[in-house]
């Protein structure tokens, strides 16, 4: 893994992507390093130059995956860094 940009803070996640992962065998952990390490996933242009602003200033985070199984799962880290949550888009 690379070097933890910030901190994720307390890690929650929805049923929805539980089952998500659960059905694609794939561990939230391998989302969480990407995310933690700059990897937004599938993001836009635009989200991920927002993305490494924020890391800087101090902002909302917000990467954009997909599962082996084609899922696209949400991982938001908090501005404050106090929590980070796994969702299904149609969870938000």
């Amino acid at each position: 893994m690379n070097k933890p940009l910030f901190p994720l803070g307390k890690i929650v996640a929805t049923p929805g992507a539980f089952e998500a992962l659960e059905e694609s065998g794939q561990q939230p952990a391998t989302f969480l390093e990407r995310h933690q390490s700059g990897d937004w996933g599938d993001c836009g242009t635009e989200d991920k130059q927002e993305n490494d602003l924020s890391v800087r200033e101090g902002f909302c985070i917000f990467s954009v995956y997909h599962t082996s199984k084609g899922q696209k799962i949400w991982i938001i880290t908090e501005a404050d860094r106090s929590s980070t949550c796994i969702l299904l888009p149609d969870e938000y």
